[in-house]
């Protein structure tokens, strides 16, 4: 027990400094992000049922998404706690919220799995594509059901599997291929909660009733192949990590086997739009 905790310290500390790392990116970045992602919120925000006046819990904000979607939803009666355990994304979310003159909403730099509110209880909540990076995402969904009325509702969304997310997939499968990298079974990224079968245990084990699993399309494009990869290089904290210790000319091979893979994916006008698949899930305290 106590090596599987201090390996999950070490897991996490790392994701800390790779998301830090990344929140300027991700604030140079976030109209890109947030118009391809909102679809996926949206559909969070209807499946948690929020609607004027509630309280609601967001896990995993980044920059602050779909906490500021929430917010504007539940209006100024209502209100939202958002939390990260990046100190330098919640930085980029707080600036957001105040930039859009949302007064009901405060961000928390807390661990998902650890959240712990002394007894407060949220009409909802909320996590989108946060889950599936937590080494036991079981202690988080306990640990949101314990911070639920009665009935309340936790919406989250996570990756499909790597075929139906190409955006995230190719890129990967690159680098994967050239470093002869296999990331252990059963290992938090992009695409370990991919199994709907898996996510459906997982919340009917924590507690959840009303079980519900959608999928959801989100579709983020670019002006074309060389703007992504500006992108990527930006934002994609773990890819950025293992790509650190290779030599300046092996990255640069590396990042030009990732543009000759998303060009197959390019229009015959040069944008890059890919559709990615979201599985949304709900279920009901």
């Amino acid at each position: 027990m106590t090596s599987n905790k201090t390996m999950d310290d070490t897991f996490k500390s790392k994701q800390r400094r790779e998301w830090d790392s990344v929140s300027a990116g991700w604030r140079k970045w976030w109209p890109v992000i947030e118009e391809g992602a909102r679809p996926v919120s949206e559909r969070l925000l209807s499946m948690a049922g929020l609607s004027e006046g509630q309280s609601v819990l967001d896990i995993a904000t980044g920059i602050g998404e779909p906490a500021v979607s929430a917010a504007r939803r539940v209006g100024p009666g209502g209100s939202v706690v958002a939390t990260d355990m990046s100190p330098g994304m919640l930085t980029v979310a707080r600036e957001r919220a105040a930039d859009l003159g949302l007064e009901n909403i405060t961000f928390e730099e807390v661990d998902g799995e650890e959240i712990d509110f002394a007894g407060r209880v949220f009409d909802a909540a909320l996590c989108r594509w946060g889950l599936m990076f937590m080494p036991a995402p079981e202690d988080a969904l306990a640990r949101v059901r314990g911070h639920l009325r009665p009935g309340g509702a936790f919406a989250a969304a996570v990756w499909g599997a790597p075929p139906q997310v190409p955006f995230l997939s190719t890129p990967m499968a690159v680098i994967r291929d050239a470093l002869k990298f296999t990331p252990p079974p059963g290992a938090p990224g992009l695409f370990s909660l991919s199994d709907p079968a898996r996510l459906d245990r997982l919340f009917t084990s924590a507690g959840y009733a009303d079980v519900r699993i959608e999928n959801v399309q989100a579709v983020f494009s670019l002006p074309s192949v060389e703007d992504f990869i500006r992108y990527l290089q930006d934002v994609a904290g773990p890819i950025v990590t293992l790509l650190a210790d290779q030599p300046p000319e092996r990255r640069a091979e590396i990042w030009r086997a990732i543009s000759d893979a998303m060009r197959l994916h390019a229009g015959a006008d040069s944008i890059l739009a890919m559709s990615n698949t979201a599985i949304c899930i709900s279920g009901r305290a």
